[in-house]
């Protein structure tokens, strides 16, 4: 329960349905922690997670009569999400939180604490679906009925374990649905709006959090400043450091240039960032490692997807291809726009998710 609309309204349709209930809130993030600190917002509020959140999810639990527990997991997602995120973007890359807080936390810490108090499943107010394939034995996610709140991007990397003690209650629900259900069963925050930030970087400037963070660790930014260069090795100015930039950024390149000019590659090693048109941002190739498979047990031959660079993209026709142990090739019919290593990679056959990998 993460305070929401979504996941409260599963817990009131799972108590509808009969089921005993109970409610888990992780906590992951001290929101106070930096507030302040360097150009950090004093306010936490409109954050995903926030202590507010764990206010409301309280009070649902309690408008529902169900138990209600507080999971500390702090450490854990300081572990295995705050310190990659912030080693990807120093080295260049440009990482995915929420994809590592599923694989690692809400479907890994959750479930063992669902295992200790003795429940049998897992329920979340994801936006996505999940069956068993008698054909192939195994376990499958797929797209919503609602596919403009689509949540199965991020959740590629769910074990066939995990997927089975699992259940996504508004994979057939429309948002409008879901606010009803919310509002029938009495829940004041039937019209508490999405989130829509990362939970620990107010207002969405990484930069402002990296500068915070590594100050309150007692680490100093590493100096990554370099050269800005043209695919052709032309030298066009300088930059303070690799970790201002992502792969498709146009502003902030402080180079004045006749023609826009576009982040192409990050060349963390040389600390070099590649600039170009935007013609020379589209690519018809990728590469993606520690793949993780959910339709089938493996990739055996090449086999024709819809892939999805990112969350917001529309899959696009490919063929997929084994290249090495964890590694495979995705090659699209037609050349697609700002492929960017450090995100996830996930691949559909229709609505089911065939799996997915991290771009190198």
């Amino acid at each position: 329960m993460s305070g929401g609309v979504d996941s409260s309204a599963v817990a009131a349709l799972l108590c509808e349905q009969g089921y005993n209930v109970v409610g888990l809130t992780l906590q992951l993030w001290n929101q106070r922690r930096l507030a302040g600190h360097e150009g950090m917002p004093e306010s936490v509020q409109g954050r995903c997670c926030s202590i507010d959140d764990v206010y409301d999810a309280r009070r649902v639990a309690e408008t529902l009569d169900i138990p209600y527990y507080v999971v500390n997991q702090e450490n854990r997602f300081e572990h295995d999400v705050v310190r990659p995120f912030v080693a990807e973007y120093l080295s260049g890359r440009t990482p995915i939180p929420c994809s590592l807080c599923n694989n690692h936390l809400k479907f890994d810490q959750l479930l063992i604490t669902a295992r200790q108090i003795g429940a049998e499943l897992l329920a979340t107010g994801h936006y996505a679906r999940n069956e068993f394939d008698e054909r192939t034995g195994r376990w499958v996610l797929k797209r919503p009925a609602d596919r403009a709140k689509d949540q199965t991007y991020f959740l590629f990397g769910l074990t066939q374990e995990q997927l089975s003690r699992t259940l996504f209650p508004l994979g057939e629900m429309r948002k409008p649905e879901v606010r009803e259900e919310a509002r029938r069963a009495g829940l004041r925050l039937f019209e508490k709006p999405d989130s829509q930030e990362i939970c620990f970087i107010p207002g969405g400037d990484y930069k402002k959090f990296l500068d915070a963070y590594l100050a309150e660790q007692g680490e100093e930014l590493p100096d990554s400043a370099g050269e800005l260069v043209t695919t052709t090795g032309e030298v066009v100015g300088t930059h303070q450091g690799i970790h201002n930039f992502t792969v498709g950024q146009r502003k902030g390149l402080g180079v004045a240039t006749g023609s826009p000019l576009y982040v192409l590659e990050i060349r963390g090693d040389a600390r070099q960032v590649v600039v170009g048109s935007g013609d020379e941002l589209f690519s018809r190739t990728l590469r993606a490692q520690r793949v993780n498979w959910i339709a089938i047990d493996d990739l055996r031959e090449p086999m024709r997807v819809q892939a999805k660079i990112r969350h917001r993209h529309e899959a696009a026709d490919a063929v997929l291809e084994k290249t090495g142990h964890d590694e495979v090739l995705a090659t699209f019919d037609e050349p697609q726009r700002a492929i960017t290593p450090g995100q996830a990679v996930v691949f559909y056959d229709g609505d089911a998710v065939v799996g997915g990998g991290w771009i190198t």
